[in-house]
């Protein structure tokens, strides 16, 4: 089935005809770097495209469950660690502004129309489906290359930033068990653990044995006009009602 979260009309068809049990809300344009270039689009896709798909569950004949996917980009500049769920949102690019509409929009259809619509706010998680364009894969496509005497440099942005890094097998699972449970709500999903991407690259480039400092160059092309310094995300709540805690560390 082809589906397009612009399109609302096409939403609603697909839901009427599936009836699905459960919803997962994993679209959007999720390159944040991209979201700075393409703003419209990606409030479009990643804003209102949630908006609509709320709406078509809303309007069907049988509400399915909702999941949303929330990011740790909501917070931004944050203003406390580790963030929690009741931490205050201050996202610092169109991508985490998107996803801060997304994740009101989910609340308020739960609250409004008693949709069981939970948001899973899920800090940065990797496995190797991981886009080649985003930093970590970037990081371990590059050292492998230049291992194998296929790629001289590589070029990144700000070494400095720290996330909370996970694996997105474990973060599943969590999603999951989000719409397993008696009532809707709204979760983080983290390891509450973080890490530079300067250690990142060092761990990578270490494991095969490569000095990392003689072929990493940083290029301004790929620095964010508001940066995201540090997040780490408390994941208590996951833990304790979900019985959910990450089984793959840094």
């Amino acid at each position: 089935v082809y589906g397009d979260l612009t399109d609302g009309n096409n939403l609603s068809t697909i839901i009427n005809e599936i009836q699905p049990d459960e919803v997962y809300n994993l679209g959007a344009q999720s390159h944040v770097r991209v979201s700075f270039d393409m703003p419209i689009y990606t409030a479009d896709v990643d804003a209102l495209g949630t908006l609509r798909l709320l709406e078509a569950i809303h309007s069907s004949d049988k509400p399915a469950k909702f999941y949303q996917a929330s990011s740790s980009e909501m917070y931004g500049k944050v203003v406390e660690t580790p963030q929690t769920e009741k931490t205050p949102f201050y996202p610092r690019s169109p991508y985490g502004c998107a996803k801060a509409y997304s994740f009101w929009q989910t609340v308020n259809y739960r609250e409004a129309y008693g949709l069981f619509a939970c948001n899973g706010i899920l800090f940065n998680h990797e496995s190797p489906k991981r886009g080649e364009t985003f930093v970590t894969r970037k990081i371990t496509r590059a050292a492998t290359r230049i291992k194998l005497g296929l790629q001289d440099k590589l070029f990144l942005g700000n070494l400095e930033a720290k996330r909370d890094w996970g694996f997105a097998g474990d973060y599943v699972e969590a999603m999951w068990l989000m719409l397993q449970q008696d009532k809707p709500d709204d979760y983080i999903v983290a390891t509450n653990e973080s890490h530079s991407v300067r250690e990142f690259v060092a761990e990578v480039f270490g494991y095969l044995d490569l000095d990392w400092q003689k072929y990493v160059e940083i290029d301004p092309r790929y620095l964010r006009p508001s940066e995201v310094d540090y997040l780490q995300g408390d994941a208590s709540k996951a833990k304790k009602v979900l019985k959910w805690e990450p089984k793959v560390t840094f």
